[in-house]
């Protein structure tokens, strides 16, 4: 057995790679701004694909392809709801986990909202921004997920991560946009701070080259490249609660991966396509708040059922798990509910009031 299926990780991610450089290359070689229809075609494009991966995954998780859900006899992961051996069980845990991934990116847009707008970047320039923030956070995410996958092994560390996400849904139910003001963010003071900076754009160039009064040339990050910074700081934050989040649904670092690739793909275009209606889904993140707090329930219940054991004096722990299909039925029903009364009930404060609120502070 090949435990981590590297010939697995280089298809996939060859095919990545190549779906990117078509993007930039050829699909968007010339800055200009997104169109609805290449917004909407963009957003369904990564959709398709994800879903059309199910078809993959199925076929190399049930025939075993590179090894894929192949496990010595007497594995304990042929019996865990959180591992697949056969390709029904893979494709359940990969959709479910890419669901959650989709549905948590829904705020991380938001924020990108706040930023292109409190930076006040170009329209033909915010696809670039966008490409090379999700190629970044495409590069520290499978990090990420490297290492959480590596303390995953300790059942301690889940039960933490569970503990961890249910803070988070919690915290998350009492948190408000309107409290956002990205010139605060950690990323962007230190760089301010350190770096050289234009203070404005110099076209699609991340640095530029200046000739000062005395007739010294100096090289100065623009404000494109200090957005950036910001896109690549949320995207980190963010991984901190969705990475846990879909190692509560699948501790097999492949499917944690490319669910987890698949979302930040559809990243962009769905700014592009919801930047001016965010406001629409203002109560979505109470349905995030429930599906984060789910999952972390669902990582601490094999802990609970072992100390249950121990003081009811039983022999054996109960075997207390919550089986994929049902994770998968709570986790679409919460969104679709969140999706549903976001549409019903109107909205105190738009988006872009919101972000007209952040550019006026001082």
């Amino acid at each position: 057995m090949l435990p981590s299926h590297p010939l697995a990780w280089a298809a996939f991610l060859a095919f990545i790679l190549g779906m990117l450089a078509l993007d930039l290359f050829v699909l968007h070689r010339k800055p200009h701004q997104i169109s609805l229809r290449e917004a909407l075609l963009g957003a369904l494009i990564p959709v398709v694909v994800a879903l059309a991966f199910l078809g993959i995954i199925y076929y190399a998780y049930d025939h075993h392809l590179f090894d894929l859900g192949l496990f010595p006899p007497g594995d304990p992961r042929h019996d865990s709801p959180l591992w697949a051996d056969n390709g029904p069980e893979a494709a359940l845990l990969y959709l479910t986990g890419y669901l959650v991934e989709i549905s948590l990116s829904a705020d991380n847009v938001f924020l990108f909202v706040l930023l292109i707008n409190f930076f006040a970047v170009p329209a033909a320039l915010q696809h670039r921004v966008l490409f090379w923030g999700v190629l970044g956070a495409l590069i520290m995410r499978a990090a990420m997920i490297a290492g959480v996958s590596f303390l995953a092994r300790f059942d301690l560390v889940i039960y933490l991560f569970g503990a961890f996400l249910i803070f988070t849904g919690i915290k998350m139910l009492f948190s408000s946009h309107e409290e956002t003001d990205p010139s605060a963010s950690l990323m962007v003071r230190l760089a301010r701070r350190l770096l050289p900076l234009h203070p404005a754009y110099d076209g699609r160039k991340f640095f530029t080259r200046i000739t000062d009064p005395a007739g010294r040339t100096r090289t100065l990050a623009t404000t494109l490249f200090l957005v950036l910074l910001a896109v690549e700081f949320t995207d980190v934050v963010f991984a901190v609660d969705s990475i846990p989040a879909v190692f509560g649904i699948t501790k097999d670092p492949f499917l944690v991966f490319t669910s987890n690739v698949f979302a930040i793909l559809g990243l962009r275009s769905l700014y592009f396509l919801l930047a001016g209606i965010m406001d629409k889904f203002h109560l979505l993140k109470y349905g995030l708040a429930v599906v984060l707090a789910f999952v972390g329930v669902k990582m601490l219940l094999p802990g609970l059922a072992n100390l249950y054991a121990r003081f009811a004096s039983l022999p054996a722990s109960p075997h207390w798990d919550v089986p994929k299909l049902l994770s998968l039925a709570v986790i679409t029903a919460t969104l679709a509910v969140a999706i549903l009364a976001s549409l019903l009930i109107p909205p105190r404060r738009s988006t872009q009031s919101r972000a007209a609120t952040v550019r006026e502070r001082p």
